[in-house]
């Protein structure tokens, strides 16, 4: 399907922004929240505050990087979906080229921004690479291509935990195997609403390969991640403030299971689960650091 030029182009630098995705902080938000968790819980809710600035910055820079390769990766692709078709490489607003100079530019900002890290921090870093390209091709070849964005939110904890540590620690698996589903829950939620279009064109995602019980694996993906944090609380004895962020948290995840569970809901309620999973990892957030005092 070809795409008619823009007949109201918008300025180039805001164009980039959009490319980064700054105009829309949730994605960025919901990368940065396990960087948090693992930084926090590693450091016992008190982590030197330039390392935590630096794992800020590094989410941001890394989360633009991945967007705008998306981006380049799927321009053809996110014309022909109503939700993407928008986007700055999709509508034309952008060259590709400028696209991989963008995503060039911000990958050289987190590798620089991981410079200021341990050794072994340093390589996990590098070793999340290769997942963050891959993971715009995978809806081409994988059946659950939100499995590999969902290991790439993984190396977020990897990564902050052994900022502090130097290593990694039967709790730091816990709070990656929560990470992992819970990034598998909440972007399953985000790519239901696009089933009709990915058919379509011929691409896979989660929501997808469930069909009819995608709403029962998010279920089940938010269940394991109370589960695993759960789990998480009972090995590193985590005091009360933390219990009580799990059980909100857990309440609403099975809020957003009820909701989609219901026959006919309307699309709104995809975005709004995805944009509640923001502040729920937040509550969780301030559980875990008044939690680890």
């Amino acid at each position: 399907m070809l795409t008619q030029p823009n007949p109201n182009p918008i300025p180039t630098w805001l164009a980039i922004m959009r490319l980064l995705r700054w105009d829309k902080p949730t994605g960025r938000l919901i990368l940065m929240v396990p960087a948090l968790w693992a930084v926090f819980l590693a450091a016992q809710g008190k982590p030197p505050i330039p390392l935590v600035a630096v794992i800020v910055l590094g989410t941001l820079a890394t989360s633009a990087a991945g967007c705008v390769i998306n981006d380049v990766w799927d321009h053809n692709i996110d014309s022909q979906v109503a939700r993407t078709r928008s986007r700055p490489l999709a509508s034309k607003a952008l060259s590709v080229k400028v696209g991989v100079v963008v995503a060039l530019v911000a990958m050289v900002c987190a590798g620089v921004i991981a410079l200021y890290l341990n050794a072994f921090t340093f390589w996990l870093c590098v070793a999340a690479v290769p997942v963050i390209v891959f993971y715009p091709s995978a809806k081409r070849v994988f059946a659950l291509p939100q499995l590999v964005m969902a290991i790439a939110w993984g190396f977020a904890v990897l990564i902050s935990w052994s900022a502090i540590t130097t290593t990694l620690e039967p709790a730091t698996w816990l709070l990656w195997g929560a990470t992992v589903l819970w990034a598998l829950g909440f972007d399953t939620v985000y790519a239901m609403p696009d089933r009709e279009d990915d058919q379509r064109i011929g691409v896979r995602s989660s929501a997808l390969f469930f069909g009819k019980y995608a709403a029962d694996a998010v279920g089940v993906f938010f269940a394991g991640t109370a589960i695993l944090l759960a789990g998480l609380g009972v090995v590193m004895d985590l005091q009360l403030a933390f219990w009580l962020a799990l059980v909100i948290a857990t309440v609403v995840w099975i809020w957003h299971y009820t909701r989609l569970r219901k026959p006919n809901h309307p699309t709104s309620v995809y975005g709004e689960i995805f944009r509640q999973n923001v502040w729920i990892g937040f509550v969780l957030l301030a559980g875990m650091i008044i939690g680890s005092n």
